[in-house]
């Protein structure tokens, strides 16, 4: 699986780029936001890329950052919603907006996603209200109330000296006896 792709914008189209990775050429499908922040030929882009596979194709779709990605995810789950309609729609809202839709039921905002009508709008709604609860505004990760606080270093303790530490060899590790030297 591919997870990110880093490398120079060769070419773009409507819903698409062609993603230059050291000679190879990458086509990654994309939502049309992230076709907007793209460079211009030539300029280096990270993807974040969900490979899509299905009996008669291979599709990478790339996603400007992992909250975006995470809100595609999300979105092909709701019954009815497939990858170009996740795109679609993320194309015309980012996740931020996405989530206060949600949240706030609004229905009228999911429709301007080209082929979301008013039925698929109320079923993206009802199934993900819970989901999008969950979601930040911030990019769509968890939700900073569930991270555990950070930890802070005592000032002095980051001055201690450490005890140096080395590598046992694994006879020693696993407790198993030193091993014989080789006849000559």
């Amino acid at each position: 699986m591919i997870g990110k792709l880093r490398g120079l914008v060769d070419s773009q189209a409507d819903d698409h780029v062609i993603l230059d990775v050291q000679g190879v050429g990458y086509l990654v499908h994309c939502s049309g936001r992230t076709l907007s922040i793209l460079p211009a030929k030539g300029g280096e882009m990270t993807l974040w890329i969900e490979t899509l596979v299905r009996e008669d194709l291979i599709q990478l779709l790339g996603f400007a950052d992992p909250g975006e990605q995470q809100w595609f995810k999300l979105l092909s789950t709701v019954q009815g919603v497939g990858a170009r309609m996740a795109l679609a729609i993320l194309s015309v809202l980012p996740p931020t907006e996405l989530v206060q839709a949600i949240a706030a039921q609004d229905k009228k905002l999911l429709t301007r996603a080209n082929g979301v009508g008013p039925k698929l709008a109320q079923r993206i709604v009802t199934e993900l209200k819970d989901k999008a609860a969950k979601m930040s505004c911030a990019g769509g990760l968890a939700s900073s109330a569930a991270k555990p606080p950070a930890r802070r270093l005592d000032p002095a303790a980051r001055r201690r000296p450490r005890a140096p530490t080395t590598p046992l060899p694994h006879w020693k590790r696993w407790g198993i006896a030193a091993p014989k030297p080789l006849p000559r």
